[in-house]
């Protein structure tokens, strides 16, 4: 299942989105500095991490960075430092391996009084994970430089997770993800609190035709992938699979398209700004 969850739903993030998402980032950050902080939160395997580090290389070429990695899973954190030790060019970036929750890495950081301040902190899908997003966000936002950038990406509140999670999270009693987060709930939280942020729509699609054939073992991992239910087709009740399946097909979720089911799979990324 985090094989299928890679593939799916970060497969679309590295490459020419990436760079435009850091692009947009980086052209205040550090204005002119020799040296930046930069702040990973839940980098997985690093692709990512290294494409956005290597984005804010090109805008600030002489500078140095010093690079937290906030990564509990050992095997993410294994594959990164793999990453980074067949990557050229990666001299100018001191790395810091933090194998710690973003949670865990916020008590540390108290406890040790530290106070470094950062000028890009990013977190990509892994608001889902956390015990409470808005004191999450909080701290993060208390750690940023003048000029300094948070950048959140999540699911989009108008993706068809939505309404998935909103009709039928309850019910499937899935135990891993703390928050049915999107960007809307964030957006909304940011505005109550008065928060200037930009946000940027990433389109994609998601190919679930096999997803209505039944005992197709594609569709059925996508399943267990849509739902976070392990053999979710074979063990649902029959009401409860039925009205998933009902809405997995709903316009709020998919369109069809040349005799294709696309659920929408919409990411949003929100750029909080520090100017104070």
């Amino acid at each position: 299942m985090a094989l299928l969850k890679s593939k799916l739903w970060g497969g679309f993030i590295p490459g020419s989105r990436s760079r435009g998402i850091t692009l947009c980032c980086c052209f205040d950050i550090g204005n002119g500095t020799s040296h930046l902080n930069v702040i990973g939160v839940g980098s997985g395997s690093g692709e990512i991490d290294l494409e956005m580090l290597s984005e804010l290389h090109l805008k600030h070429p002489g500078a140095t960075v010093d690079n937290e990695v906030v990564e509990p899973n050992p095997g993410q954190l294994h594959h990164y430092k793999a990453l980074v030790s067949k990557t050229p060019g990666l001299d100018y970036i001191k790395f810091n391996w933090n194998k710690m929750t973003s949670e865990e890495f916020e008590d540390e950081w108290k406890e040790k009084k530290m106070t470094k301040m950062a000028d890009f902190i990013h977190m990509f899908q892994m608001l889902y994970y956390v015990k409470d997003p808005e004191a999450t966000i909080s701290f993060f936002r208390s750690l940023l430089n003048k000029n300094g950038k948070l950048l959140i990406c999540l699911v989009s509140g108008k993706s068809g997770w939505r309404k998935l999670w909103q009709s039928y999270m309850g019910q499937l009693g899935h135990k891993r993800i703390n928050q049915y987060v999107t960007t809307g709930h964030i957006k909304s939280l940011l505005d109550s609190k008065g928060v200037s942020y930009q946000s940027y729509e990433l389109q994609s699609q998601m190919d679930i035709t096999e997803c209505f054939t039944e005992g197709d073992e594609k569709g059925e991992l996508l399943l267990d992938f849509l739902t976070e239910v392990l053999h979710f087709s074979k063990t649902a009740p029959p009401e409860l699979k039925a009205g998933v399946m009902e809405l997995l097909h709903h316009p709020e979720c998919s369109t069809d398209f040349e005799n294709q089911v696309m659920f929408n799979n919409n990411i949003e990324v929100i750029v909080i700004d520090e100017r104070s």
